[in-house]
């Protein structure tokens, strides 16, 4: 997918969600949106022609201690519903996402209801998967 094609389908979308006219992606291949509860983050990564959408989980405050992340992705493997997603923790911001990549452009209905899961499965996997992994590790 093409930066442009990318840029023009995040627009579509954000514009359908109320969030008004929006470019879509900035200069640099990246946007993002509050919808109610939910976070999105739009990434296009030009080497590989691929629209990365991401759901925020939960933003740590530090580094995560040992086994959390291992244990959203043994949530993950479980078979944990991630809303079509992966589990995906971006050390430079600490930060735990459900994302998914598009590599050809999907029709507007099924983007739509891809990023309708996504957002949904993320709010689960902020409260009762994140409580789930901390009693975990943590033995809470």
């Amino acid at each position: 997918m093409t930066r442009d094609a990318a840029r023009r389908l995040v627009a579509w979308y954000l514009q359908t969600r109320g969030a008004g006219a929006s470019e879509g992606l900035n200069a640099e291949g990246f946007g993002g949106v509050m919808l109610g509860d939910a976070q999105l983050y739009f990434e296009h990564h030009e080497a590989t022609r691929t629209l990365e959408c991401s759901a925020l989980v939960y933003r740590f405050h530090e580094v995560p201690k040992p086994g959390v992340i291992d244990g959203f992705r043994q949530e993950a493997t479980e078979g944990t519903d991630a809303g079509g997603g992966t589990v995906d923790y971006e050390p430079e911001n600490r930060s735990l996402f459900l994302s998914r990549e598009y590599t050809t452009m999907p029709t507007g209905v099924a983007f739509e209801t891809d990023m309708a899961r996504l957002m949904e499965a993320s709010q689960a996997w902020g409260t009762t998967v994140l409580d789930r992994v901390a009693s975990r590790v943590f033995g809470t």
